[in-house]
């Protein structure tokens, strides 16, 4: 005994494709725009997911090269920790720091520093190229999870956007059998009535 998966349910799900009497132009159509879909959305869906992947992981390398960290002084006293609220806390708050620069003079600004530190204590800041502070870059791992669901969610995006527009085009599609059957029922429906001798 064959199950529903057997050649039986492959020739149910490829009707649109076989020769037959009762298949419509309409019906291949449909057929196209279902296989073009799919397509898409594992194809499409896997390339734009992996250009994307890679794109952000260029970028938080890219972030990781122009970032380096440098030690500072703390201004001002950081204080504890600030409740969020849910349990957690900010462990990070803004505060004002001293550095030496690169060109040995002293410089002054306001940077993201762990809480809970005194005035003098001293702490890292981070900065870019250019010399202006700026935050911590992200690490591999988090940049490589980052990337990951930046591209999972290109695909879905190419997905659900090709899954639209085919469920358009199929709308469309029955609008225009809809159509077609209701001129042939008026064209055939007055003769059902009529009594044949």
């Amino acid at each position: 005994m064959r199950g529903a998966q057997g050649p039986r349910g492959a020739r149910q799900w490829c009707w649109r494709w076989r020769r037959n009497p009762l298949r419509r132009r309409d019906d291949v159509v449909e057929a196209w725009i279902v296989l073009v879909v799919w397509t898409v959305i594992v194809l499409g869906g896997a390339a734009a997911g992996l250009v994307t992947a890679r794109a952000a992981g260029d970028s938080f390398d890219r972030l990781r090269d122009e970032r380096h960290p440098v030690p500072a002084v703390l201004v001002d006293g950081t204080g504890a920790a600030v409740p969020s609220g849910e349990g957690s806390s900010y462990e990070q708050v803004r505060a004002t720091v001293r550095w030496t620069a690169a060109d040995g003079t002293p410089r002054t600004g306001r940077a993201l520093v762990e809480s809970g530190h005194k005035a003098g204590a001293h702490v890292v800041v981070w900065m870019d190229d250019a010399g202006r502070l700026t935050g911590a870059p992200p690490s591999a791992g988090a940049a490589a999870t980052e990337a990951g669901l930046l591209g999972a969610g290109a695909a879905v995006a190419l997905g659900g956007l090709a899954l639209a527009v085919g469920g358009l085009a199929r709308w469309r599609l029955d609008q225009r059998r809809y159509d077609r059957w209701a001129r042939e029922w008026e064209r055939l429906g007055p003769q059902w009535g009529r009594k044949t001798p």
